[in-house]
């Protein structure tokens, strides 16, 4: 019982200890839009999100309202949209560094 209460605590440790590892930093174009109009995402606003390997994450460093507005056609929270980030997840969150709207491709 001793050594199951160990293992358990060792496994637990180390899942945390995986939480809090920087991920590398991400640069290139990705899907970007409102995570919870399009994404889906939990929430109780409106707020920019990013994909990245097919899994969804809130966006720090810029908001949804400084790409122009959400609602309008082409806005984030009518569409799906592409942009030019470099930036990291940590935490659960995309934190940008940069982050450049791409314009709509017809």
């Amino acid at each position: 019982m001793k050594h199951l209460f160990i293992l358990s605590a060792l496994l637990l440790l180390a899942s945390c200890g995986s939480l809090n590892k920087s991920a590398e930093p991400l640069s290139g174009v990705y899907t970007v839009s409102c995570g919870k109009c399009n994404f889906e995402m939990t929430g109780d606003e409106c707020d920019l999100a990013i994909e990245v390997d097919e899994k969804f994450y809130y966006v720090e460093g810029t908001n949804i309202h400084d790409h122009g507005d959400p609602d309008a056609d082409g806005g984030m929270c009518t569409r799906k949209r592409e942009a030019q980030v470099t930036g990291q997840i940590k935490h659960g969150v995309f934190v940008a560094e940069s982050f450049k709207l791409l314009p709509l491709s017809e």
